[in-house]
């Protein structure tokens, strides 16, 4: 349960931070093994999955966030997501179901518990922020310019969180002016 809450907390700091609202798109990845203090890969975890998820789900659902759930290397870290969000995007679907050492636990939960769940090459870099649990990498699909957030809870179980954002390009040079609230 208490893995569930702080899943819960994170997204929602992150949310906060990044000044999501419903409709963005937030990209988690997430190594169950990572989180049992184990290497990616080694100790996949359907049952911590599946908490994990109800804490992402939970603040995902009240953000009115869009998610999208990357799988690990064995499924070129191809993304769960909803139908409808792909059909949004135009994303390009792949053929694999998420298992627990082919995808992931918490891909495989995401698959198992979203309405109308499809598996896509990739979001191509359109999510407006994210949450990297345990070290899997999902900078390459949040939109550039890509900013580093600093939560105030840095791990869930034994694995570091990374949190990023979208911010964007600063352009023009000395003479620019910017506004302070995109930053």
């Amino acid at each position: 349960m208490e893995i569930r809450e702080e899943t819960y907390r994170c997204v929602c700091e992150i949310a906060e931070l990044a000044k999501l609202k419903a409709g963005d798109l937030f990209v988690i990845g997430c190594s169950t093994s990572a989180v049992q203090g184990e290497l990616i890969g080694t100790h996949s975890s359907v049952e911590l999955g599946a908490e994990l998820w109800a804490g992402a789900d939970r603040a995902v659902k009240e953000w009115g966030l869009l998610l999208a759930v990357q799988c690990c290397e064995h499924l070129n870290r191809a993304l769960v997501t909803e139908w409808s969000t792909m059909e949004r995007y135009g994303f390009e679907q792949v053929n694999a179901i998420p298992q627990p050492k082919a995808g992931g636990s918490f891909a495989t939960q995401a698959y198992a518990n979203l309405q109308d769940p499809v598996l896509v090459a990739d979001i191509r870099a359109q999510a407006l922020a994210g949450m990297d649990i345990g070290g899997v990498l999902i900078g390459m699909h949040v939109k550039p310019v890509v900013v580093p957030l600093k939560l105030r809870q840095n791990t869930i179980g034994e694995a570091r969180i990374i949190a990023a954002r979208h911010r964007p390009r600063f352009v023009g040079g000395s003479r620019a002016v910017y506004d302070e609230s995109l930053e």
